[in-house]
């Protein structure tokens, strides 16, 4: 199973700064704990000094990123406040078939209900679906 981890980096810092990024690792453990054999993808784990990429490293990695939104069994979202990246990536995922999850306070944002096959207001709501199978019932019977 393949879990691509999205979520807010930059959002609307105008400069070149970055959200906290802890959220990462409590998903990503909370992900290998129900799927030991999961691969979760982290971009911000392999791409830490982004927000420094010229255009053309920036324009790879982000479309590679897209390209694995595309392919991956599973996106969870972590979207606080709007991201446009992030966006991207659930509406490539969803346009592509697949299970897109967001945990967002954003319940009345079009991309958020366009694509998403469930929303979790918190990340607690959304460990307590994990652990109740609610997101294992989203995905295709393998």
């Amino acid at each position: 199973m393949r879990v691509f981890l999205a979520g807010i980096m930059q959002g609307s810092h105008l400069g070149n700064l970055v959200h906290d990024q802890g959220y990462r690792e409590a998903l990503r453990r909370l992900l290998i704990a129900h799927w030991p054999e999961a691969e979760v993808y982290d971009p911000f784990a392999r791409h830490a000094t982004s927000v420094d990429y010229g255009l053309d490293q920036a324009r790879t990695v982000f479309e590679g990123h897209v390209a694995m939104c595309q392919r991956a069994d599973l996106v969870v979202a972590f979207v606080p406040e709007a991201s446009m990246g992030t966006g991207i990536e659930m509406w490539e995922a969803a346009r592509h078939g697949r299970a897109v999850v967001a945990i967002t306070p954003l319940v009345h944002n079009w991309v958020v209900l366009l694509t998403a096959r469930a929303i979790y207001p918190d990340r607690e709501a959304f460990a307590a679906a994990l652990a109740a199978g609610d997101i294992d019932r989203l995905l295709p019977a393998c």
